[in-house]
């Protein structure tokens, strides 16, 4: 049987001139199967227990054996035929040769269907086939195809798009991938460029159609058939632009939608429904949905089973279920801000968020304020960390040998991965605000530095130079006091470098301790204006100033040693600073 034998034999039983009011209310099943044969069985029954005629095609590739027992399964169904059997290959256009010669052996059969839908074996009704019927009913001038044209819509993904029109496609892009590839560019540089038959535009769309017995026996009829086919013999991917095309020649009555669910990832791949999306399935109203796990018992078992129809059912609604696949989607491409996985970790700036909540991170502080960490905790309520980079180990708030995530104290545990320990202690205790502190002298690195300036929950609040403070109250020799000035010093400029740097996305604020201990109190009480919410009290007890007399001596026997300690800003060296704390002061 012949496509052009069957594709008369069609339009002489559904003239233009013949009543096809009562016919159009009928609907046929084309169904493309090469797997899981026993779900297309079950499929094909729910078909013909409505009433509607169904049209396998099986992949050659299905041993005889199997196709065989699938067929004498079917043997007593009288609405169930099956077509002339190609061997199927994704890209090319033995695809579409399946679904012209089911579509032929359809029309030829049944002259009184009046829709034809495509589907494939893994697809499963998700409403009694009485709503698609009587909805089709009231429609019975409407070609529902998906087709667009790649001009207007990106509907590709991670493919071609106009050069699948425009090149030559005669090698498998699944079996000979180099030769497609090394074709593919050969064409390029010898600029090939194929015409479409006129009057044709080319459009794009799901394979999964449901086309009016009218719209698809002029498309198997047409008088240009042979040119069209040779010419989409060699389109890439042509079951996604065959029909689309045509149909926008023939049809009298478009919507541009498939009545199929469909989702795909952003790799094009398609999303496999599970027994878990059962209810998500039935809020889409939608009455058809691809692809179905063959192992879905559940979903077969519910959707296939006489389920009660409604008076009133919505008109299918994939829009509704679209936030889920696209939070899916998000996820599996950029997973949640702060939470790595060990296929994006090795890929940079491949994450969402580099941590899962704003932090804030204090340099000095604790050098300028007697006690800072315990009095941050007590004014604000939050978990205020000592040196967590501390070179013998981390200091967890409450001295805690183990913390939030399993995350250890020990030094060589934490240094392994400084960016990660950061980010787990963040993810581990997100909605609750981390605060620690950070000093030049702590096993900080270029990485971490780097990891914190550029995370936009980062708030880092930096007195330069607060470094010197320690060594003047410590008791070690002039030459070491210098030799350790000078190491911390290299150590904060460089840290100041990245914090100031074009690509430093963190709220940063820096001080050189001159300018902070001009007014101490003001500035911090910029910096704890981000906590207002958590303060506890007002007015609040200030921090006490450690005792600062004597420094600007040791500060002038540092320039005189030869290291001009400038990070700490203009500080005066005949006398020192000594701002009067009050009692109480509020926060503005």
């Amino acid at each position: 049987m012949t496509g052009d034998v069957t594709g008369g034999m069609a339009e002489g039983k559904n003239g233009e001139g013949q009543d096809n009011a009562a016919a159009s209310a009928h609907l046929g099943i084309l169904m493309l199967c090469h797997t899981a044969l026993h779900r297309a069985e079950d499929v094909a029954r729910f078909w013909a227990a409505a009433g509607c005629p169904v049209v396998i095609h099986v992949d050659k590739s299905v041993p005889d054996r199997s196709f065989n027992a699938f067929r004498q399964a079917l043997r007593h169904l009288p609405g169930v035929r099956f077509s002339r059997r190609y061997r199927c290959e994704w890209g090319m256009w033995s695809l579409v040769a399946a679904m012209q010669s089911a579509a032929e052996e359809m029309l030829e059969a049944f002259p009184d269907v009046g829709h034809v839908y495509a589907i494939s074996g893994s697809c499963l009704p998700l409403r009694p086939a009485a709503e698609l019927i009587a909805m089709l009913a009231t429609q019975t001038g409407t070609d529902y195809i998906e087709s667009v044209t790649t001009a207007d819509t990106p509907w590709t993904v991670g493919g071609l798009s106009d050069e699948r029109f425009s090149l030559y496609f005669p090698f498998s892009w699944q079996r000979t991938r180099w030769l497609f590839d090394s074709f593919v560019t050969l064409q390029r540089r010898w600029k090939v460029a194929r015409k479409m038959p006129a009057p044709l535009t080319p459009h794009l769309g799901s394979q999964w159609w449901c086309l009016t017995r009218k719209t698809l026996s002029a498309i198997l009829n047409d008088p240009q058939r042979a040119e069209y086919d040779a010419y989409f013999r060699r389109v890439w991917i042509p079951d996604e632009s065959y029909f689309q095309t045509l149909a926008r020649k023939h049809a009298t009555r478009i919507e541009s939608r498939s009545l199929t669910l469909s989702k795909f990832d952003y790799l094009g791949k398609p999303h496999v429904f599970y027994d878990d999306h059962l209810q998500l399935l039935r809020r889409s109203d939608c009455f058809m949905a691809r692809k179905i796990w063959p192992r879905a018992d559940r979903l077969y078992a519910y959707f296939l089973s006489d389920q009660p129809g409604s008076a009133v059912r919505a008109d299918p609604q994939p829009g509704k279920i679209n936030r889920h696949f696209t939070r899916a989607t998000e996820q599996r491409q950029m997973g949640r801000p702060g939470l790595y996985m060990q296929s994006r970790l090795p890929r940079e700036h491949w994450e969402r968020g580099k941590t899962a909540a704003p932090y804030s991170v204090f340099t000095g502080f604790d050098e300028v304020f007697e006690g800072f960490p315990g009095w941050l905790a007590q004014a604000t309520g939050l978990r205020v960390h000592g040196h967590l980079f501390a070179p013998e180990k981390a200091h967890f708030a409450g001295d805690a040998p183990v913390y939030n995530g399993g995350l250890s104290q020990s030094a060589a545990l934490r240094d392994y991965n400084q960016q990660q320990f950061l980010a787990s202690l963040i993810w581990a205790t997100r909605g609750e605000r981390q605060c620690f502190q950070y000093a030049a002298r702590d096993n900080h690195t270029a990485p971490l530095n780097w990891f914190m300036a550029s995370d936009q929950n980062a708030h880092i609040s930096v007195i330069t130079g607060a470094w010197a403070l320690p060594l003047f109250r410590g008791t070690q020799p002039a030459a070491d006091i210098r030799s350790h000035a000078a190491w911390l010093q290299k150590r904060e400029a460089a840290h100041l470098e990245i914090l100031r740097s074009n690509w430093a996305r963190a709220r940063v604020r820096i001080w050189t301790m001159a300018e902070f201990l001009e007014a101490p109190y003001d500035a911090l009480d910029s910096v704890l204006v981000e906590f207002a919410s958590q303060i506890q009290t007002r007015p609040l007890t200030p921090p006490k100033l450690r005792p600062l007399a004597g420094f600007g001596a040791f500060v002038e026997e540092l320039r005189d040693a030869g290291l001009p300690p400038f990070l700490l800003g203009d500080y005066p060296v005949s006398h020192d600073p000594s701002p009067a704390p009050t009692s109480t002061y509020f926060l503005k």
